[in-house]
């Protein structure tokens, strides 16, 4: 397989990997719990959702063509909570998602090297994808640790739990070397 699609193939796996590591933390929650913001510095996870979904519609929408910082987009907006119910702030996750995978499975290998423009400033297709990908999980990050406070007891761990490393490697262990990506035993565990 050639390097930019192995890339491509590569980094969809990573970004449903942190998906769906999102809509497991929220499932967790009760659907209030969404909207619990600890203090005025604070964002709740709706809030946080809100944000990634202003960003993806941004950066996404006809990016090989326009610049990643639309101009209707209203980014100060984003961090005011008016979403008002569970499904409305699945909806807007969801709207953020489909546009941005749907511009990653559009790409052909070859753009990869194209030149696009965030706030007047040059990035390759690569560069833009690399940027959402340390932005996208820092926020899931966020999403995850705020649901784990908010749900106290019970929590269903995402990765590996406490206390099970030493099962978790010999499993991993216990199996033949292959070459795959990591995301592809998480998803399916996950599921």
């Amino acid at each position: 397989m050639k390097t930019n699609e192995s890339y491509l193939e590569s980094v969809k796996k990573q970004f449903l990997y942190y998906k769906m590591l999102g809509e497991k933390a929220i499932d967790q929650l009760e659907p209030e719990q969404l909207f619990v913001a600890v203090n005025d510095d604070t964002n709740s996870i709706a809030t946080i959702i809100k944000h990634i979904s202003g960003n993806m519609l941004s950066r996404w929408t006809d990016f090989l063509t326009s610049d990643g910082e639309k101009e209707w987009r209203n980014r100060d907006a984003e961090f005011e909570n008016d979403l008002q119910s569970k499904q409305s702030v699945l909806e807007t996750w969801d709207k953020g998602w489909k546009c941005f995978m749907d511009a990653l499975n559009s790409l052909n290998p070859e753009q990869l090297s194209d030149i696009i423009y965030i706030r007047n400033e040059g990035h390759t297709v690569i560069e833009a994808i690399n940027r959402q990908l340390a932005h996208y999980p820092y926020h899931i990050g966020q999403i995850v640790f705020y649901a784990k406070q908010l749900k106290n007891t019970n929590w269903e761990s995402l990765s590996i739990p406490k206390n099970k490393s030493g099962n978790y490697n010999a499993e991993k262990f216990a199996k033949e070397k292959e070459i795959k990506n990591f995301t592809d035993d998480e998803l399916k565990r996950l599921k």
